[in-house]
């Protein structure tokens, strides 16, 4: 087994850390006066940093010329995708006890929560077609595909933004690491290099 097998084995149960985090929290009755709201929130939060995590993966690839870090980028967005998931589902156990007509409602009446849903089913498409079988059968339409990412996290902080009431101060922050993400694949383009 290579050292980037090994690293990865370690990454991934420290990538579970957060969920064992809010589980226990949830458990010990430590998630403030809306402990519903509060795991909501924090799954959706963890969804979104490593959401970033994966999209920073090319970045430091190029600028540490550590080429073996593209191997991590896969399972970074997949774990944002696991946190995606986690956030929907407390959302319509915890905020909206399954009532499937409130969730319709939800969609019409608010537009953060349309945003998310056509994040997350961005985050879905990707994920099942993250497979290498997957990347032989689609060919260079995998790539275009995959490019959505981009637009996933663009309306992950939308989400995160109009859900927001009086404190902007975090969907700002990744809004900001999100732009410069952004900024570095525009630059790279500008040179005619591939993603």
């Amino acid at each position: 087994m290579d050292r980037v097998a090994n690293i990865k084995l370690a990454v991934f149960p420290l990538s579970l850390f957060p969920l064992a985090d809010l589980i226990i929290k949830a458990l010990e009755n430590n998630l403030g006066p809306d402990p519903a709201s509060a795991l909501t929130h924090g799954l959706g939060e963890w969804a979104l940093i490593f959401l970033l995590l994966s999209l920073a993966i090319s970045p430091a690839r190029r600028l540490t010329g550590i080429g073996k870090l593209i191997r991590f980028r896969r399972m970074l967005g997949l774990f944002a995708l696991f946190y995606a998931v986690l956030h929907l589902l407390a959302y319509l156990a915890f905020m909206l006890s399954w009532e499937w007509l409130t969730l319709l409602e939800d969609l019409y009446k608010r537009s953060y929560i349309i945003v998310g849903a056509f994040s997350l089913s961005i985050l879905v498409a990707l994920g099942v077609t993250s497979t290498k079988k997957m990347m032989k059968r689609l060919g260079k339409q995998w790539l275009q595909l995959h490019r959505l990412v981009y637009v996933a996290a663009v309306l992950a902080v939308i989400h995160f933004l109009w859900l927001v009431k009086s404190d902007y101060t975090e969907p700002v922050i990744y809004g900001a690491l999100l732009a410069i993400l952004l900024l570095l694949r525009a630059r790279v383009f500008s040179f005619g290099r591939k993603r």
